[in-house]
């Protein structure tokens, strides 16, 4: 990564709220949230569940609007961005696991790592694909479909499908909620490993405060607001 991007700020978000509607009502499930996250940092997003964590991410991804407030991310200002240009941005900047794997089941590991490739119009997308799973240890197993693999082998699909493009910024929502203890701390290291080798921010969302430990820096939220960041 270039020198003065390390200098700038990889997020930045300023009065970011988003107020949601529901049977009883508007919802306001972000009010009014200030930071800035710094290229190449781990961050331990924490809080209780309804604090807004998962929708902070989803805002920080592109998938869910700001009501208002600014959001810029790797350089862009998300509310100028029209839906098109917020898949474009999705697509070059940003990769994402979540708790549940979304793979595709009638596709093999090889082909749901290599159709975000392909659809992002890289002519080595099989390639890559191949490599990104031989990187997290699944060499063996490019050709099976998700129901022939564990639940670890799945989740580590879905983050060779998170890398393979290198992303600037890596959202992980509870990646090891689906996973036992010894398989979720292998799926933990191996994130932390490739954060380190491809030098992409990590912002990881855990209920687990030891896991969010291991990060640079922690950030709490409450009831949809930053609840004091600590280091």
């Amino acid at each position: 990564m270039k020198q003065d991007d390390m200098e700038k700020p990889l997020i930045r978000l300023e009065d970011v709220r988003l107020t949601l509607a529901s049977a009883a009502g508007p919802v306001n499930v972000l009010r009014g949230i200030t930071l800035s996250i710094d290229a190449g940092d781990t961050v331990g997003l924490i809080g209780p569940s309804g604090s807004g964590k998962s929708t902070l991410m989803m805002v920080l991804g592109g998938l869910e609007r700001a009501s208002s407030g600014r959001v810029e991310v790797a350089g862009f200002d998300l509310s100028a961005l029209d839906e098109d240009a917020l898949a474009r941005f999705r697509r070059d900047n940003v990769g994402i696991v979540f708790q549940s794997f979304h793979l595709v089941p009638t596709m093999t590991a090889l082909e749901n790592v290599a159709v975000p490739l392909e659809l992002a119009g890289k002519k080595d997308a099989f390639e890559r694909a191949a490599w990104g799973l031989e990187a997290v240890g699944l060499k063996e197993r490019i050709l099976h479909y998700p129901s022939q693999l564990s639940g670890g082998e799945q989740q580590r699909v879905a983050i060779a499908r998170a890398f393979a493009a290198r992303p600037k910024l890596l959202l992980a929502d509870e990646p090891t909620g689906n996973l036992d203890g010894a398989t979720g701390h292998q799926v933990i290291d191996l994130l932390f490993r490739l954060h380190a080798e491809a030098d992409t921010t990590l912002l990881l969302i855990t209920h687990d405060n030891e896991l969010a430990r291991r990060c640079s820096r922690i950030i709490a939220l409450k009831d949809g607001c930053v609840d004091g960041a600590a280091r």
